[in-house]
């Protein structure tokens, strides 16, 4: 009779592919939400951030072999897949009795091929995992039918099941994330003197359709929000106990519905919080809040990312954007001129890509003017609306390549090295022009700049190629040390 299963080892793949990491260090929100409604129900977690340690695979199978958990789950996002299943593939190594699940965006859709390639995973959770993984332990438990659980894919006798899926949680106010087992000093947001980072949902979904995006799939083209005071009441007490300084959003579309947005800027302020907020939002959000984005910076709004992607409006409409290229200048002009630092980024690398569209691509950047400015190549992940269009043009496999810098998608006119190299050097060229305009900027963002470039040259992708750009231009590099000396 297998043992009742009751310690819970939720553990993050080792991936990195320099892009996100190079900005700070950011916790697994996903895992804090999972371990709290594990917890609630009577199960002893632990959460295990290898990714974040920058521990080894070797790490890992030592952790669990000290541990002994009955049950390891991890997480996959399409490029840190291989990582998933090698984790998993660890614990069954260690104790085939062990229980191996894995969940999030690439599992939900694509559980068939995960559960027919790797007999190292027993149980797919698909789509929110706070109450489904609960209910999967406990038919475990009580032997029950596996059948009944909503949500999830496994093997039985070789054959693939798939249960109905399960209805997306109404009541977000009501989720318990397990705040005190994050270790909270291995979170920090490097251009802020490397301060605490917190990463805190206020809503999850989004009801636009962009092609490529596997968000907005996840959560069924839906959008659900918590309660102003419910999430700035948390804001309050990450701040208090934690010592949070910086917090990343981590929704997909937080500003969608305005008066709730504008009551929590609101709230924020009457609390008088003390802390810096960096979100994610639409263009046409900010052209609508024009009015308010005295709120925004009085609530402490310091970063905000918008999702140019193109400055064509045929791309928009491929990639179902639903904006125009002069919204998109109109948003970033909107944010600079509130003194908030600005990003966006544009997605390249589709077939019918050439070193023209690149080119355009940079001067579209330069003329919109944000802060910082990411060419990502675009991944065609298996389950998004826009991969029939990309199939045929695919000559990469490896799914670690998906990461949106490594192209893995052939343009018909261009080599994939070429593309990558070319997508390298626009985001160099990028930044050489933005140190060149450091004068032009106000005293705080230009000690972002400098706080930017640092980290960029050390920590990121394109390190290399910035590092090449101070050697080389001795006026960048004298307007960094100038700044540096002069903070």
């Amino acid at each position: 009779m297998r043992k009742r299963v009751k310690k819970v080892m939720l553990v993050t793949p080792p991936y990195h592919s320099g892009v996100v990491e190079s900005a700070g260090v950011w916790l697994p929100l996903g895992l804090v939400y999972i371990a709290g409604s594990l917890r609630q129900a009577g199960y002893d977690v632990e959460i295990y951030d290898a990714m974040s340690l920058f521990h080894t695979h070797e790490d890992i199978i030592r952790k669990i072999i000290t541990d002994r958990p009955d049950v390891v789950a991890t997480t996959a996002i399409t490029a840190s897949l291989p990582d998933a299943v090698e984790v998993l593939s660890h614990a069954k190594m260690i104790d085939e009795h062990i229980i191996t699940v894995i969940g999030n965006v690439h599992p939900t859709f694509m559980f068939n091929e995960l559960l027919n390639d790797h007999s190292s995973i027993d149980y797919v959770v698909r789509g929110e995992g706070e109450v489904t993984f609960v209910e999967l332990l406990d038919a475990i438990n009580a032997c029950g039918n596996m059948g009944h659980v909503k949500g999830i894919a496994f093997k039985e006798n070789n054959v693939i099941r798939v249960t109905p899926n399960r209805e997306l949680s109404m009541s977000l106010d009501a989720l318990t994330p397990a705040w005190d087992l994050v270790n909270w000093e291995d979170y920090r947001y490097f251009p802020d003197d490397n301060a605490t980072l917190g990463i805190v949902s206020s809503s999850r979904g989004c009801i636009h359709q962009c092609s490529f995006c596997s968000q907005q799939l996840f959560w069924e083209k839906r959008w659900r929000q918590r309660s102003a005071l419910s999430f700035v009441n948390e804001l309050e007490m990450l701040s208090e106990r934690y010592g949070v300084k910086v917090v990343m959003l981590a929704d997909e579309y937080p500003t969608a519905n305005r008066q709730r947005w504008v009551d929590i800027l609101n709230l924020i302020i009457q609390k008088g919080l003390k802390i810096k907020l960096l979100l994610e939002t639409r263009v046409d959000d900010i052209v609508r809040d024009e009015d308010i984005m005295d709120l925004y910076v009085k609530a402490g709004v310091s970063h905000i990312y918008v999702g140019v992607e193109s400055g064509s409006n045929t791309s928009l409409e491929l990639f179902k954007k639903d904006i125009k290229a002069e919204q998109s200048k109109r948003a970033i002009d909107i944010i600079n001129k509130a003194g908030i630092i600005s990003e966006t980024s544009f997605v390249l690398g589709m077939p019918y890509e050439t070193h023209d569209t690149i080119s355009h691509a940079l001067d579209t950047a330069v003329y919109y003017n944000p802060d910082m400015a990411f060419f990502l190549a675009i991944a065609p992940w298996p389950y998004s609306d826009i991969y029939p269009q990309l199939k045929e043009h695919i000559t990469v496999k490896d799914y670690r390549r998906y990461n949106l810098v490594e192209p893995v998608v052939k343009p018909d006119a261009m080599e994939l090295s070429e593309l990558e190299d070319a997508l390298v050097q626009t985001t160099k060229e990028f930044y050489m022009h933005k140190m060149r305009q450091l004068k032009s900027l106000s005293m705080d963002k230009r000690r972002f700049m400098v706080r930017l470039m640092t980290i960029l040259m050390k920590n990121s992708y394109i390190g290399a190629k910035l590092r090449g750009m101070m050697k080389d231009d001795e006026q960048i590099r004298y307007m960094m040390q100038k700044e540096a000396l002069n903070p």
